[in-house]
């Protein structure tokens, strides 16, 4: 049935009744058929030459800007000064440690999406995340640009639509639960002091209840039943133009908990590159503690927590890899939760400096060499098609 939602058995064992369901996603369908030539985004990939002259140029005036015009207009005219003599043994270590978290992100993707499809080797599997990074960067904001890159690459691998959106919705669902259970308890610890420090309000109680209502809103969605879009589709066809509109929305809610429930299977199945979600968030934090120290600020462990998360919000501005809104809103909760502001200039513009160029290079290495892996998926897709003709 189309759009049903249903556990399948687990396309890596050869025994279909040996083990649990891997993935709680659609059957295909004809809509859901492979990925052609004719498809829109062309083999070479969804980055157009005009993207990344429009983005880099974007990129370096916000640079100008964070860098420069900022820190006069804050009245924080040595900023740049400071930067240059930052300890640089401890901003090493903070380039590491965003390498590791790059790494770590790298295990998640295969754990969650290479189950069934032999072409996501470990090769694969790391130059997609790259090649990612490169579209959050030069493409859009909130990680847009990264998710159109994955989802060409995942259909030149062979998945369907739905496929990919299920197992992108695991992915989510694993890798934001720990941004929202982080939010919950170090907002409540810093709401109560139980964490030796405190802050107002507006920083610790109301994210962490917006965190809370959020992981209940996810948990929710893996209450829809497998086949709620099936539902909508039979009750579009019996009550009109009402039914019909229900209909059109019920893929998200369908997907968001075929998404939910593949997570909780992949969960429940202990599978250690699930831990590759921790390492990603936690490794990116270390390096905005490393360059804290790098300047001689010791910033306590729940505050660096909260303050960083608070100012990952701001990448839901528009702006390419969020340059501005996360530094501005890093600043901000630092500031709010009694940091100097000039340490916390300094400090959040280090880390931004080694967050986003740091990746972005071999991110666009990565896309570089996707791209000739894909070409290769394709020529071994046109030989294939000749010698079954030719038989």
């Amino acid at each position: 049935m189309r759009g049903e939602l249903h556990p399948t058995q687990d396309r890596d064992r050869s025994d279909p009744a040996a083990g649990p369901p891997v993935d709680y996603e659609p059957q295909q369908s004809p809509a859901d058929l492979p990925i052609t030539d004719s498809h829109p985004i062309g083999p070479s990939g969804p980055l157009t030459r005009r993207n990344i002259v429009v983005a880099v140029l974007f990129v370096l005036a916000a640079l100008v800007g964070l860098y420069f015009v900022v820190p006069k207009l804050a009245g924080l005219n040595q900023t740049w000064g400071r930067i240059k003599h930052g300890n640089p043994w401890w901003l090493a270590v903070a380039a590491g440690l965003e390498m590791l978290s790059v790494t770590s992100y790298a295990v998640l993707f295969r754990t969650v999406f290479a189950r069934g499809f032999p072409r996501l080797n470990w090769r694969a599997s790391i130059q997609i995340p790259l090649a990612g990074i490169a579209g959050i960067r030069l493409l859009a904001a909130a990680g847009a640009g990264g998710v159109a890159v994955t989802v060409w690459a995942l259909r030149r691998v062979g998945m369907t639509p739905r496929v990919i959106a299920c197992r992108m919705a695991a992915n989510y669902a694993i890798q934001y639960s720990i941004y929202l259970l982080a939010l919950v308890v170090c907002g409540v610890g810093l709401w109560l002091g139980v964490f030796g420090e405190q802050g107002p309000v507006a920083i610790t109680l109301v994210p962490a209840i917006f965190g809370a209502v959020a992981l209940a809103l996810g948990g929710a969605m893996g209450l829809v039943p497998g086949d709620f879009e099936r539902r909508l589709e039979h009750l579009a066809g019996h009550k009109g133009r009402v039914g019909r509109i229900a209909a059109r929305f019920a893929t998200l809610p369908a997907t968001l908990g075929s998404g939910v429930r593949t997570a909780l299977m992949l969960i429940g199945e202990r599978r250690l590159g699930l831990l590759g979600a921790i390492g990603y968030w936690g490794f990116d934090i270390a390096v905005l503690g490393a360059s804290f120290r790098a300047f001689g600020t010791v910033v306590p462990v729940p505050v660096l927590i909260m303050g960083y998360f608070l100012g990952t919000l701001g990448s839901l501005l528009p702006l390419p890899g969020g340059i501005g809104g996360i530094e501005g809103g890093m600043i901000g909760a630092f500031a709010a939760f009694g940091i100097p502001a000039n340490h916390a200039l300094v400090a959040v513009l280090s880390y931004s400096a080694i967050a986003f160029w740091l990746p972005a290079l071999p991110g666009i290495v990565g896309y570089l060499a996707l791209r000739s892996t894909v070409r290769s998926w394709r020529d071994a897709d046109a030989a294939q098609r000749e010698t079954l003709s030719g038989g």
